[in-house]
């Protein structure tokens, strides 16, 4: 079959690909920017990039008519005001371009929405649902609550608040009762579905075997790790509190933890369960849901991850336009050190930077400048970076984006998302020589009026020492 996804490199589509892949089909990935997406070498022949806009119906033209079935798994985690309208409208746009095209099915993966009274976000992803549903094509609708597995905003959240606090004091919510699901299952009705004439125009809940509340969640998550916690819950905590509390103690940003604290506070329980006759199969329960996540985790493998999206930042998706760093109104910071031991040495260095690596030199500066970041609106340091090692264009890595990874050049270019008074430019490149090589480093700093120079200005002696050092730290024998 040709397949159409959309999200191709969201958390869900990037796991989905590769197995419509391996299944056969032939898929067509629309992003808005291909240089956001890597297809893997043995797919190439399979897999095809379609780089287009939701928002921009004349991109959609660039879809083939010939496709067969298509996946819908776009939505927002920002909390603009404009969310909704946006949503529904891309919706509109890509039910539109599908009605001109063969295609036989569209599979939409939604939230369950059960409740008489559901969050703004809850209510647009229902929304979305309705509009698919009024084209022609036919619609099969897949409602999950928690999805668990590595790198999903759920484990990571579940595992920052169980790891870091002992004792909780959290809102009442934490009583609502939930029913998880592992990923690996989602993804296995996300392709049960796919063809599968019955579950045309048909809507179906999907969870795992457990029903608990949020607070049970944490308990046992705790208990799987071996940790004592205490958890109280206090009526006190209205939704804004509680999104605050999430920002500053887990590694999400506060339109996410508000979007997950409004959407906490209705029950996500499955009220029917037909898919199971459609397809019987045995589903994880949350503790193997969480052993794999670990297990994932300790093997290094984690596909994707929710840190890595682009939902909640301010940076356009095409991350191509900031790879050109400007040449002008630019302060910087450029360090040249030459070095007689191995490249791959230096390189593996550069590309290890952040996450629980840290930055080879005054880690608890970096650690301040997080803790600051968050204290005015900005990630922090917490999301650090999904692969200890590796690193791939798009990753988050600390409060740095990835905009380029490239190996084989041994170039590496990171652009600041935390809050700054300006745009900054975090650059390594290793030029090699016949005794060993030279790493050239150049942060940059596009100040923003006055403020941003005196901002520069105010840290430079703290540069001077940090960069000097990093780039003598990454060199040395």
């Amino acid at each position: 079959m040709k397949i159409l996804l959309t999200g191709a490199n969201g958390y869900i589509g990037t796991r989905l690909l590769p197995r419509l892949a391996n299944d056969g089909h032939e898929v067509y990935a629309l992003v808005r920017s291909r240089f956001r997406i890597e297809i893997p070498e043995k797919f190439q022949s399979q897999l095809h990039v379609i780089e287009a806009d939701l928002l921009d119906p004349s991109s959609l033209l660039k879809i083939p008519n010939d496709i067969d079935a298509a996946y819908y798994l776009v939505h927002s985690m920002s909390y603009s005001e404009k969310f909704s309208e946006l949503e529904a409208l891309s919706a509109k746009n890509f039910a539109d371009r599908l009605e001109g095209t063969q295609a036989k099915q569209i599979i939409y993966l939604s939230g369950l929405s059960n409740e008489a009274h559901l969050s703004p976000h809850l209510t647009s992803r229902k929304r979305v649902g309705e509009i698919l549903q009024k084209g022609k094509v036919p619609v099969t609708i897949l409602m999950a609550g928690i999805i668990i597995g590595s790198g999903s905003a759920s484990f990571e959240i579940i595992r920052d608040l169980v790891e870091k606090l002992p004792i909780m004091i959290a809102p009442k919510w934490l009583k609502q009762l939930t029913q998880p699901i592992a990923i690996s299952d989602v993804l296995a009705y996300l392709t049960l579905v796919l063809g599968n004439a019955t579950c045309f125009n048909q809507s179906f809940e999907i969870g795992g075997p457990d029903i608990m509340s949020y607070k049970d969640l944490l308990l046992n998550f705790a208990k799987m790790r071996g940790l004592k916690r205490k958890i109280f819950t206090i009526p006190v905590l209205t939704p804004k509190l509680s999104s605050y509390w999430l920002y500053f103690v887990t590694s999400t940003n506060f339109s996410l933890a508000r979007f997950l604290v409004e959407s906490l506070m209705n029950n996500a329980v499955c009220k029917e369960n037909r898919i199971q006759t459609l397809f019987p199969r045995k589903l994880l329960s949350y503790e193997e849901a969480l052993q794999l996540a670990f297990t994932r985790i300790e093997e290094d493998w984690v596909p994707s991850s929710w840190k890595d999206t682009l939902s909640g930042s301010s940076l356009h998706p095409d991350l191509s336009i900031y790879v050109h760093v400007p040449q002008f109104g630019i302060l910087s910071d450029k360090r040249t050190v030459s070095f007689s031991c191995s490249i791959e040495q230096v390189q593996k260095r550069i590309w290890s930077l952040g996450g629980k690596n840290g930055w080879l030199v005054m880690d608890w500066a970096w650690k301040l400048r997080g803790f600051l970041d968050k204290l005015v609106g900005g990630i922090g340091l917490r999301r650090g970076r999904t692969h200890p090692t590796r690193l791939k264009t798009g990753d988050a890595l600390d409060f740095w984006r990835v905009l380029l990874a490239d190996e084989k050049n041994r170039r590496l270019l990171l652009y600041a998302e935390m809050k700054l008074p300006g745009e900054a430019w975090l650059e390594f490149e290793i030029i090699p020589h016949e005794t060993g090589g030279t790493l050239k480093q150049t942060a940059s700093f596009r100040p923003n009026g006055v403020w941003g120079r005196f901002y520069w200005y105010s840290l430079y002696p703290f540069h001077v020492f940090i960069f000097s050092q990093l780039a003598r730290n990454l060199a040395k024998e």
